[in-house]
């Protein structure tokens, strides 16, 4: 796959490990902070702030590797981008809820603003990966940084950031991003101008049949692809940004170079061996499990 609109050749470690979660760094607020309900993707109830039954004392998880079987789907599938070691070990200083029961309130509410920015910084660093972003680099790269110096305020100062307004500010960069890449990735790969579909933000093709479609640069922001079949599709420089790709089947689907597709999203699909990621991305374990698409 060959065409300007391909990625920069930039080092990825620059902001793909960053905004990765780091287990290992973190005081489990995943697993602590967040709020779950027993259904098909978790096994009991949990109440934000309630450390699930799970969560040993090293802030490790004692199912990590029987997490599906277990009942603890949503486990799998949730992506920080980062924040969890973050709030951990630069907010909060090292210093743990169970040392200081005090912040634990302050920590995990601040881990929710944290995971927020981070998400944004990795939509902002993968636009600016792109080559067709150069009339406008400065402006991304002035809101890059801004974004990355609300992460390292104190946590009081944290919890008083409007995330709406960082997103507004954010999205018309990427709306922008989304336009010129997907224009020149319909002149680089020739698409015809009748398969050039724009779905529009939310589409509703929960459980349609795309099996084999043409959906090179597709606009499929914030679509609801649920359950969808999307086996053998090509997605090539798509607008994913958003999109619900939950229980979506993309075996053997091309999404290289799909636009703004995230970790969370992947984790969420089901896929195969044949399955094309985008390199920033990192295949899931459960593809492989033997026997399952899931």
């Amino acid at each position: 796959m060959s065409g300007r609109y391909e990625h920069a050749k930039t080092d990825p470690s620059d902001y793909r490990t960053a905004l990765r979660a780091d287990c290992e760094s973190c005081f489990g607020l995943c697993c602590v902070a967040l709020p779950f309900a027993a259904s098909a993707d978790f096994a009991l109830d949990k109440a934000a702030g309630r450390p699930c039954p799970n969560l040993q004392p090293d802030f490790r998880c004692g199912i990590h590797d029987s997490l599906r079987r277990q009942g603890f789907k949503g486990c799998t599938v949730y992506e920080c981008f980062g924040a969890g070691q973050k709030v951990s070990q630069v907010t909060f200083g090292g210093r743990d809820w169970r040392q200081a029961p005090a912040s634990a309130e302050a920590m995990f509410e601040s881990f929710a603003v944290m995971r927020h920015l981070h998400e944004l910084l990795w939509y902002l660093n993968e636009a600016l990966a792109h080559l067709a972003t150069r009339p406008f680099r400065d402006e991304l790269s002035r809101v890059l940084e801004e974004t990355e110096q609300l992460t390292g305020l104190d946590a009081a100062s944290l919890l008083q950031v409007d995330i709406a307004s960082c997103r507004e500010r954010a999205n018309a960069l990427l709306l922008r991003t989304s336009e010129l890449v997907r224009s020149e990735a319909i002149r680089s790969l020739k698409v015809p101008s009748k398969r050039r579909k724009a779905f529009g933000r939310g589409a509703d093709l929960i459980g349609t049949n795309l099996r084999g479609a043409d959906l090179r640069a597709a606009n499929l922001r914030g679509a609801y692809l649920i359950a969808a079949d999307l086996r053998g599709a090509d997605l090539r420089a798509a607008d994913l940004i958003g999109a619900d790709l939950r229980d979506a089947d993309l075996g053997g689907a091309n999404l290289t170079g799909a636009i703004f597709l995230t970790q969370p999203q992947i984790n969420a699909a089901k896929g195969d061996a044949g399955t094309k990621l985008p390199p920033s991305l990192i295949r899931p374990e459960h593809w492989n499990a033997p026997g399952t698409l899931a």
